[in-house]
């Protein structure tokens, strides 16, 4: 009994482990400085306010291992519903830095969150009980989850992030696919800024591209140039081990006990029949400008195609990992004694 209960842990912490590398979490000293809060600092910052000279002041967030797990714990705790919570931290020069996260009580659908006075209210406590214990860190910003439909930030997003920059400053807002997270193996997570209303934005660079259904596209594309995106991070150290090993079983229980290709069947089914929208529009606009003349080889219909085939090859690659998964979960669990004793089988 020992021996399977000290197997268990070995497996839990290598679990961990695996999920800290594929997330790219660094470890840092616990005497880092990262972990210290500068009254004084943060007050000047406040006054000097140089996010309002320049848009594109804050590029970085770093988020702690613990705030992340529990952003994903209870976005995956909604389901198909969107969740809301509140990111506590500071600022360290050009970088916003989130040290811890708590859920907020919000009723929540499967296309909003609706932040009602009683989350206003339980904020408010929540913060001044912070205070109390000796936790100084400030409200830096809110999260969300996108069950499904990837991170970026839609029209009420946007709305709600300029009211927030207007009136909290400085803010941030985190956006967590739960779905995908799952289908992946690794937190689907990105973090924005919006511009002040009426400033145009510069042409930038495409961003990475990210799958989006087909009747989120239109709120995705008419609200995109209101907002950017900062670069993400993720750090840990010793000081953190109790409460993220304790949060890690639960997580880690949770993880095993399920199955992706069962957690995610509507997701996918929803991901193939979209991708049969994208391709049937596609080869509409080829047989237009066939009909009428016009260039076949037109690089929008060129994009389209490139688009639909990068999302076929993402569902495909995620079912297989799904697959893969219980193969190795169905090896663990239905043939102990074969996975534990190597020698079993040698004749």
């Amino acid at each position: 009994m020992a021996s399977t209960s000290t197997a268990s842990t070995s497996q839990s912490e290598i679990a961990l482990k695996t999920w800290e590398l594929s997330n790219n979490i660094e470890s840092v000293n616990t005497m880092d400085e990262v972990y210290r809060y500068d009254e004084n600092q943060q007050k000047d910052i406040q006054s000097a306010k140089p996010w309002d000279k320049d848009v594109y002041f804050f590029k970085d967030i770093r988020i702690s291992a613990l705030a992340l797990l529990k952003m994903v714990m209870h976005a995956r705790s909604g389901g198909t519903l969107e969740v809301m919570g509140l990111l506590v931290g500071k600022v360290d020069g050009n970088t916003m830095v989130v040290m811890d996260s708590f859920a907020l009580p919000v009723e929540g659908t499967e296309t909003r969150v609706n932040a009602q006075a009683q989350a206003y209210e339980y904020m408010t406590q929540y913060m001044e009980s912070a205070k109390k214990v000796g936790r100084l860190e400030n409200a830096i910003g809110w999260y969300h989850s996108h069950p499904g439909y990837g991170c970026w930030l839609s029209g009420i997003d946007v709305s709600t992030q300029m009211l927030n920059q207007n009136f909290q400053e400085p803010f941030v807002a985190i956006v967590i696919d739960p779905v995908r997270t799952i289908s992946a193996g690794k937190v689907n997570l990105a973090a924005f800024r919006t511009y002040p209303k009426g400033y145009k934005a510069a042409n930038d660079e495409p961003s990475e591209y990210q799958t989006i259904p087909l009747n989120k596209i239109e709120d995705f594309g008419v609200h995109c140039k209101q907002y950017y995106a900062l670069d993400v991070t993720y750090f840990k150290s010793s000081l953190d081990r109790k409460l993220l090993d304790s949060l890690w079983n639960r997580y880690w229980v949770n993880t095993l006990g399920s199955s992706s290709l069962l957690t995610n069947a509507d997701y996918t089914t929803g991901q193939i029949f979209d991708l049969s929208d994208k391709l049937e529009q596609a080869e509409n606009a080829l047989g237009r400008s066939s009909y009428m003349m016009l260039d076949p080889h037109d690089k929008r219909t060129e994009d389209k195609l490139s688009k639909a085939t990068k999302d076929s090859c993402k569902t495909s690659i995620e079912v297989i990992h799904g697959l893969v998964a219980q193969v190795i979960k169905d090896r663990l669990f239905n043939y102990p004694s074969n996975s534990c004793n190597p020698n079993q089988n040698k004749a």
